[in-house]
């Protein structure tokens, strides 16, 4: 999939699946797969890292784990997030962030909210960076919702969600995520402009959908509501785990066949 084909996929009502990616073994999974494309997103600052939010992913972290991504991904479009402030600190650095990105190997970044960004957006489209665009719950806002909370639920918070996303529109984003949103304002916003919208709590109507890869296979105990356990691979792995320590302990482990002549 490449930048086109996004617009293309909407024009024709075709559905695109997203799921973020961290690092090089399930990059080498998700290339055996279908799945349209990966975000490197800076969630990776709590589900690998351990942290409270997103905020504490910076742009060492995320070339690092972009590089690992696209080294396993097998050519998978890559979409990597811009770490918190990190494009607000005035185009040149927002632009040398971007350049730093590209070269770990992502083919697009992905950046939150719409107020005091456009302009960087635009500069950075013109200048031949693809950038995915953001609304709704945007995580690096945590601090200023007060939580990670549904957004748009007021008729107000709603039109200015759909602004957000027309206005990102008009700054040049190839596509835009849509999170913690209702169902009904999902649907608005990818009725209201012409770029994809790829939904995480956002209902259905929608353009595609992303989910956290750890969410979806039931990595995480605290699976939030949008989220679908496709494969439960922590008890799998807790069996497995289990089993070494019996085989140890017994003696069972290793077998002739399991050791060097």
């Amino acid at each position: 999939m490449q930048i086109p084909d996004f617009v293309k996929r909407k024009k024709t009502h075709a559905k695109i699946s997203c799921v973020t990616c961290y690092d090089y073994p399930y990059a080498q999974l998700l290339a055996k797969t279908d799945i349209d494309f990966l975000l490197v997103g800076d969630s990776v600052a709590m589900v690998v890292h351990g942290h409270p939010s997103t905020l504490l992913a910076d742009i060492e972290m995320m070339c690092l784990h972009t590089s690992a991504v696209a080294r396993g991904a097998g050519g998978k479009f890559l979409v990597t997030d811009m770490p918190f402030l990190e494009h607000r600190k005035g185009l040149s650095k927002a632009v040398s962030a971007a350049q730093r990105l590209l070269r770990a190997g992502a083919n697009a970044i992905k950046i939150e909210g719409a107020e005091g960004n456009l302009e960087t957006i635009h500069s950075l489209v013109t200048a031949g960076v693809p950038v995915m665009g953001h609304v709704g719950l945007t995580p690096q806002f945590v601090n200023t919702f007060g939580g990670f909370k549904v957004q748009g639920r007021e008729s107000a918070a709603a039109e200015q969600i759909v602004a957000d996303a027309k206005a990102l529109e008009a700054a040049g984003v190839f596509a835009m995520v849509a999170e913690g949103v209702p169902a009904s304002l999902g649907k608005l916003v990818a009725e209201s402009v012409s770029v994809p919208i790829i939904g995480i709590g956002a209902g259905v109507d929608v353009d595609g959908q992303v989910l956290v890869l750890q969410d979806m296979l039931g990595l995480n105990p605290k699976i939030p509501r949008f989220v679908r356990v496709f494969a439960d691979v922590a008890t799998t792995s807790l069996d497995g785990l289990h089993a070494f320590d019996r085989a140890v302990k017994a003696g069972t482990f290793p077998t002739a066949a399991e050791s060097y002549t």
